[in-house]
């Protein structure tokens, strides 16, 4: 678990749920705090949200590492 990471009720989960569907395209804004991270400006769609909040992706450059809504920096592609 990161240090900065916030444990998520059922409700929250259901929120991030409805705010990034199936489909929702997303761009990072800035590099993920990982070693097998994914760089800023990288763009992917989201497959699904899974029970603890994570939202899983298919990122464009090949990657499926999933975002942390609690700490990863993103927006929503209009």
């Amino acid at each position: 678990m990161y240090k900065d990471e916030i444990i998520m009720n059922s409700d929250d989960v259901k929120r991030i749920k409805e705010q990034y569907p199936e489909g929702t395209r997303i761009c990072l804004d800035e590099d993920m705090d990982d070693p097998q991270g994914v760089p800023a400006g990288t763009c992917g769609t989201v497959t699904g949200v899974d029970d603890i909040g994570n939202i899983a992706m298919a990122w464009d450059i090949g990657s499926s590492l999933n975002l942390i809504p609690s700490i990863d920096h993103f927006h929503i592609i209009p």
